[in-house]
Order: C-alpha cells, then sequence, then structure tokens
C-alpha cells in the first residue's frame, strides 16, 4: 500500500484559493496517483470521467474510495454528468469515502445538475460546476447561483469539440469573460480555467497570463510537471507584491495623497498583500 501524503502548504491552503488543479486518472497505479498527491499542485483531482476507460471505471471507482479511506489521502474526484450511467454510482460509492474534499461534476448545463448532485453527497460537499459545452455556457449565471456549487471550471477541450471554436485566445475570450462575471454574480471565487497541455516554462507562463487577463484564478493541468509554473503564473508577481507593500507602508504613516482612486488602490494592495502572504510569497 502506498503511504499518501500531500505537502503541508498545499493540505492547508483554502480551495477557493487553490490555482492548480491536478487530474489524474482513477485508473492510475497507485504509484501515479501518489506522484500526483506529492506534486506542488494546490489541489488534486482523482479523475472517474475522461481520463477513466469505460471498462475500467468500477474497479477504479472501488480503488478511489479505499484510497480516500486509507486515512493518508484527501483529494476531489471528477465525476460522470448527469446523463451518465456512472453518475449515480460515482455518487454512492463517494458517499462513503472519508478522504474526499468534493466533486467536479463534467458535463454541467443546467443548475438542477449541480444541486441534484450536491443532494446525493454528504451535506456541505462542494461541487465544482465544469461548463463543457454551448448549453452549459448559455445558463452558467444560473449554474454559478445553483446551492452546492462552489466553483466553475472551464472544460475547454470539450467545449471547443461542441462548438467548434478554435484556440486562440481571442476565440475563448467570451467564454472566459462569462464564466468570471457569472462568478462573480454567484458570489464565488474566480473560475478554473482549462489546461495548456504540453506546455511549460515560457509558453505556459504566457497561457497564465491569459487566465489572470480574464479574472480567471485556477488552471487544470494533467501534468504534475506543471504545478509549480501555474502556481508562479497565477501568484502576485514580484512587481504587484512590491507595489502593494510600498503602498500599505506608506498608508501607515498617512503619506500617501488622497483622491478618488486610492480606496481602490489600497482595497488591491490589502488583496495583493493577502493572496501573497497565504502563498508563501510575502518576504520581508
Amino acid at each position: 500500500m502506498i503511504n499518501f501524503h500531500r505537502n503541508e502548504r498545499a493540505a492547508s491552503l483554502p480551495a477557493r484559493l487553490s490555482r492548480s488543479w491536478l487530474l489524474v486518472s482513477a485508473a492510475a497505479t497507485e504509484e501515479v496517483i501518489a506522484q500526483a498527491l506529492e506534486s506542488e499542485a494546490d489541489s488534486v483531482i482523482i479523475d472517474l470521467e475522461d481520463g477513466c476507460p469505460a471498462d475500467q471505471k468500477d474497479a477504479a471507482r472501488e480503488r478511489v474510495v479505499a484510497v480516500l479511506n486509507g486515512g493518508a489521502a484527501s483529494a476531489w474526484v471528477r465525476i460522470n454528468g448527469i446523463e451518465s450511467d456512472h453518475w449515480a454510482k460515482d455518487l454512492e460509492a463517494l458517499n462513503n469515502a472519508a478522504g474526499l474534499k468534493g466533486v467536479m461534476l463534467a458535463m454541467t448545463e443546467h443548475p438542477d445538475h449541480v444541486t441534484r448532485t450536491a443532494m446525493m453527497l454528504p451535506a456541505g460537499t462542494p461541487v465544482i460546476a465544469l461548463i463543457e459545452t454551448a448549453l452549459g455556457m448559455v445558463n452558467v449565471v444560473r449554474i454559478a447561483k445553483a446551492p452546492g456549487t462552489f466553483r466553475l471550471a472551464f472544460g475547454q477541450g470539450d467545449y471547443r469539440r461542441d462548438t467548434g471554436v478554435s484556440d486562440d485566445p481571442i476565440a475563448l475570450a467570451f467564454a472566459r469573460s462569462q464564466m468570471v462575471l457569472a462568478s462573480r454574480v454567484g458570489g464565488l471565487a474566480g473560475p478554473i480555467d482549462g489546461p495548456s497541455v504540453g506546455k511549460y516554462g515560457s509558453d505556459l507562463i504566457k497561457d497564465c497570463a491569459v487566465t489572470t487577463s480574464h479574472g480567471m484564478t485556477g488552471k487544470l493541468t494533467l501534468d504534475p510537471a506543471q504545478t509549480e509554473t501555474i502556481n508562479l503564473g497565477l501568484a502576485p508577481s514580484s512587481d504587484e507584491i512590491a507595489w502593494a507593500r510600498e503602498l500599505l507602508q506608506k498608508s501607515e504613516g498617512d503619506s500617501v495623497p488622497k483622491d478618488g482612486s486610492y480606496l481602490p488602490r489600497l482595497a488591491r494592495a490589502r488583496k495583493v498583500s493577502s493572496l501573497a502572504k497565504t502563498y508563501g510569497l510575502w518576504r520581508s
């Protein structure tokens, strides 16, 4: 039996502030799942949907419950969409998973998809609504306001297949902006962007810049090697931290000129300070 564990930083981070969301197949070996749980990902999602072949779902579901009941692991689980025959099976099994942090619901298209899912889980279990179709995007505000919705996530690949939209950031700008506005209206944390498959280093940093420019605050990944870059790319930059520290120091001495922009800038500086401290970036 593998001794699963999470690093202390990731284990203590509230999921509403998670930047990197690492998907790992439920059909993977225990060694691969252990690698995911030991990565620098802020949150780990064990995938019972696309990442798990249909003929392996039943066995994988049992393995996931065993892992989450082992006493050393806690994780999120992506479950199959409500139209799937596996949806009810996933929920029934996860009711007995002690280490379940929450679920990501695939193919969310209506608010009642979230509500019905939440009602079949232990009270208070958070549900991330994965928006992957045109219908889901049209209903995204109602989904964000549905009882049980914790955050929104962008299933970019399936959304592109459903709509024919390219992967150009401009082509996807409307969808990303819709999810950000819906999250704000629904009182949710910023939405989680789709993955950047096969990108690393500066290329991945550029994609993270697209994510943050739209107001999204998390990003899916399929590769543990991407997690540290995503965490860096979605955290306050060194320039932002320096600016926030300077403004906060001046505000304490009441030496900042007061105009109409002061209070919004002060609020932004406090937010940057809080995030930087949470992510371990606020150095003296």
